[in-house]
């Protein structure tokens, strides 16, 4: 088994700049892909960011050129650089892994970590 930990949300102004963080602990995976998702009460889940194995990067639309996902090898941790957040960014953030292409369904996630833009 896999277990994440998201950390790092909190409340941020418009403009500003937070990182949120996920540790990986567990199992590892030769080929992975890991991702940032959020979700706000009452709406499905919204893929963000995903990063794999071969260093591939894909970004939402919604967050594409003001968020920033990062991992510098398979042992730390994932992040997510968020630079001048909206408040239609306010969400739990949640940070998800496969042992696959980034294509496959996502099913081990973290706790999820609030962030709140005013």
């Amino acid at each position: 088994h896999v277990q994440l930990v998201e950390s790092g949300g909190g409340s941020v102004q418009t403009g500003g700049s937070l990182r949120l963080s996920c540790a990986a602990s567990g199992r590892t995976y030769t080929n992975w892909c890991m991702g940032w998702f959020r979700q706000v009460p009452g709406k499905e889940r919204e893929g963000l960011a995903t990063i794999d194995s071969k260093g591939r990067i894909a970004y939402a639309d919604s967050v594409k050129g003001r968020f920033t996902i990062s991992k510098d090898n398979a042992k730390n941790p994932l992040y997510l650089q968020m630079n001048s957040p909206k408040p239609e960014d306010t969400a739990m953030y949640y940070c998800g892994i496969t042992g696959g292409s980034c294509a496959d369904h996502f099913r081990i996630w973290g706790q999820g970590t609030q962030v709140t833009v005013s």
